[in-house]
């Protein structure tokens, strides 16, 4: 994490700002599991072209399972991406991924996955 933006006071403050704000893991929350969050993740990479520093809705707390799982999933180019940014189902069986063409699909995975 020594890369620009996140070597910087700036995103340090954001990042402490998302957590208190959302403490636990958004993706395990959905599988219905309570798990405190280490990480912020942009929910549009900076790669992608996201803003650097968003508002706390554009960032989500992660686990480091899930931050893990979310970027390996869709934000690494250089790798095969399942472009499913979380695995797993909800009690009712239904796929956690807000971004998951079976809730609904038209949307891109950006404006779906928020917290």
């Amino acid at each position: 994490m020594a890369d620009w933006p996140y070597n910087t006071a700036t995103w340090r403050r954001l990042r402490l700002a998302k957590l208190a704000h959302d403490p636990l893991c958004f993706a395990c929350q959905l599988r219905g599991q309570i798990v405190m969050a280490r990480a912020v993740d942009h929910i549009k990479s900076v790669k992608s072209g996201g803003d650097p520093f968003p508002s706390l809705d554009g960032l989500m707390s992660l686990c480091d399972r899930c931050h893990n799982e979310k970027t390996g999933a869709v934000d690494r180019p250089d790798r095969a991406a399942t472009g499913r940014r979380f695995k797993g189902f909800d009690a009712q069986g239904n796929p956690i991924d807000p971004g998951d063409d079976w809730h609904g699909g038209g949307a891109s995975k950006d404006q779906k996955c928020g917290t």
